[in-house]
Parts: structure tokens; C-alpha cells; sequence
């Protein structure tokens, strides 16, 4: 046989896709490993496609999932993310992804990972790339996890099972600390800018201080090469200044903006007043088509800081947080509250669907 079958799953994870393994079932963390990953997901593609694999020629489809055993006590699963890269040989662990986090829960109760109860199973999720805890609450039929309900997610098509997500304690992922300066905001490269480090580490810079109102297509933010390139130079010196470069994922960055009215992707229009900040994530260089849910999640607790970027754009909301992105609107729910004299992030809620799309064996030459 002169490909090796690898027993996986394809499943869709709120607005993302990704490959989903067994760790029992993959070689030890490594070149082999992340061989495995790059091959079966059609990695490096110089033409931008992944024709050759199952990853859709963006960031958000090209991920996997590692599931195994629990190291922690209070888990269920532990679970690994991997962004791997479209068009260079490059496997990312350094980050957490939300949107495939909804689908683990579903995944653990389908393969007999996890026990299940009547109504919604509770999986307990140790992630191993934040060492954070994730509580997710998987709707039941039949014994499996559901898909079918009435929860609508702006980019998904139709309507799923609604997942609720708890991250707990998600300040300091990426680099221990909350405020990883110990600043709301500081100047990076002429530009005002928020470090906040919740589930994931994000840089936030006004839209309007690069020139933009906040409302533009991810199509014409692509398009824009003098602002991909101011971006990503303020993206490389603010991970310095958190003390994570090297990494082509994190921090990500993202544009925020007051609220504005805007017309989503698929034409529905949104008014102003529906919606507590305006803001453009990007993600391995392109403009993300919804909003990566982890820098969502970051942006919901970067809310809640007194002085932050995000802070002043949203006008202390109350209440969810109704981020307005490319695909719609986006409510997330999250806790900041004191301790020791320092803001602390409880938690963060959020709501995603997922699917099992395909199961079978990945093969790789």
C-alpha cells in the first residue's frame, strides 16, 4: 500500500472545518506528526487552493484536532488545536482555536469518549495548547450528539443544535497575563493599540486610525497590500512586546470600530443600533469572512477592561456584547471582576453549532 490509512473525522466547527484524530492514532508530537497534518489537509500549496487535501484554501478550513486521553483532573478529553498553514510548511500550536472547540464535545460523545446523559452531556475539555479548561454543554438525541435545532450562526447556512461554551478563567493563555504590558493601550508604530491576552492573544487598533470606517469587506481589506503589510508589522512588534514572536498565528490582530450600520456577506443588512462594536480579525495574513472566535472571545473580555481600545469603541456595554463582523452579528458573554486588586476574566460564554461532516481514514502518502 503506498499510502497509510488514518482513521479521522471531518466535522464543521462553528464557522471553521477541521480534521479530527484520535492522538492513539498519530505519531508522537513532531516532524512526523506534523507531516501527517500538512499532507492530509493539502499543505504548502503555492497556488492557495489545498487542492491536493481537505483543508479550503483559507485559515478557517485549514485545521485539525487532536483528542486523547485526559491529563488534567477536572477533564474529560484533552484536545489539541493545529493551524496548519495553506501555503508554507508550517503546523501552529501556539494557540487555541474556538470554533473547533465546538466540535470536540460532539466528537468525544459520538466515539464513546465521554458518558453520556439524557437532554445535554457535559464534556470537560482540557486544551492543551492554553491549559485551559472549556466546559462545553452538547445537546442529546438519541443518544448522540444532536445537530438538528433552532440556533441560528451568522456564516453557517440553516440552522443547528445550539453548543454552549464556557471558557474558564481564559486571561494569560498565550503569555500568562491578562494585560501582557500591564497597559489598556500604549502606542505600536504610530499607531494607539490594545495588548490583551484572553483565550488567545490579540492586538486591537482603531479602523479609523488605519485609515478605514470599520465596515469593509474581508475581499477589499485582502486587496489592500500597504495595509496587510502595516498590520502585520504592527501585529510582529506588539508579540514582541507580549513576548510571543516567531508565530505566524498569534497574536492575531484586529480592527475595532464604534457602531455602524453594515451589510453582511449575504447581503442582510444590519443597523447600527444592533450591534455594541464594529470590527475585521485577521488571521494568517487574510481577513477573517466572520470573526475568529477566540479573538471574539478576546475582544468580549477587552470589553470589560477600563481603558482598552475595545472598552472605548463599544461605550461599556452591558449585557452580551454584540460584535458586528463580515457575516453578521455575534453576541459573547463574559465576566471580568477584581482580584488581588487586578481585573481577572472569569469567564467567557459563547454559541456555536457543529457537525460530523465524514468519517473514515485520511490518506497520506
Amino acid at each position: 500500500m503506498n499510502q497509510q490509512k488514518i482513521r479521522a473525522v471531518y466535522m464543521r466547527g462553528g464557522t471553521s472545518r477541521c480534521l479530527v484524530f484520535h492522538d492513539g492514532d498519530l505519531p508522537a508530537p513532531g516532524p512526523e506528526r506534523d507531516r501527517i497534518l500538512l499532507t492530509a489537509l493539502g499543505s504548502p500549496d503555492p497556488y492557495g487552493r489545498q487542492l491536493d487535501g481537505l483543508g479550503g484554501g483559507i485559515s478557517s478550513l485549514s485545521k485539525a484536532c487532536i483528542i486523547g486521553p485526559p491529563t488534567h483532573p477536572d477533564a474529560d478529553v484533552d484536545y489539541t488545536f493545529a493551524q496548519v498553514d495553506v501555503k508554507s510548511p508550517v503546523v501552529d500550536y501556539s494557540g487555541n482555536c474556538g470554533n473547533c472547540s465546538s466540535a470536540v464535545g460532539p466528537f468525544a460523545i459520538d466515539e464513546g469518549l465521554v458518558k453520556t446523559t439524557d437532554g445535554t452531556t457535559i464534556v470537560r475539555i482540557h486544551n492543551t495548547n492554553t491549559r485551559k479548561l472549556i466546559v462545553s454543554h452538547v445537546p442529546m438525541k438519541d443518544g448522540e450528539a444532536a445537530v438538528g435545532g433552532d440556533f441560528e450562526l451568522a456564516g453557517v447556512a440553516g440552522r443547528g443544535a445550539r453548543i454552549t461554551l464556557d471558557f474558564q478563567d481564559p486571561g494569560g493563555a498565550g503569555t500568562g497575563r491578562l494585560l501582557p504590558t500591564d497597559r489598556a493601550r500604549e502606542w505600536i508604530g504610530g499607531a494607539e493599540a490594545s495588548l490583551v491576552d484572553a483565550t488567545n492573544p490579540m492586538v486591537f487598533v482603531r479602523a479609523k486610525d488605519l485609515g478605514l470606517v470599520g465596515t469593509e469587506s474581508p475581499q477589499a481589506i485582502d486587496a489592500d497590500r500597504p495595509l496587510a503589510a502595516r498590520l502585520e508589522a504592527l501585529r510582529v512588534e506588539a508579540a514582541a512586546r507580549m513576548g510571543i514572536p516567531g508565530s505566524a498565528a498569534l497574536p492575531k490582530i484586529a480592527m475595532v470600530a464604534a457602531p455602524a450600520s453594515f451589510t453582511a456577506l449575504d447581503g442582510a443588512c444590519y443597523e447600527g443600533e444592533r450591534v455594541d462594536v464594529v470590527a475585521r480579525v485577521i488571521s494568517m495574513g487574510a481577513c477573517h469572512r466572520a470573526f475568529a472566535l477566540t479573538a471574539a472571545m478576546c475582544l468580549a473580555v477587552a470589553a470589560r477592561l477600563d481603558g482598552t481600545l475595545v472598552s472605548e469603541c463599544s461605550g461599556n456595554a452591558a449585557g452580551d456584547i454584540r460584535l458586528g463582523h463580515p457575516s453578521g452579528v455575534l453576541p459573547i458573554d463574559a465576566a471580568v471582576r477584581l482580584r488581588d486588586g487586578s481585573p481577572w476574566a472569569e469567564r467567557v460564554t459563547v454559541y456555536r453549532t457543529a457537525r460530523r461532516i465524514m468519517e473514515g481514514f485520511a490518506r497520506v502518502p
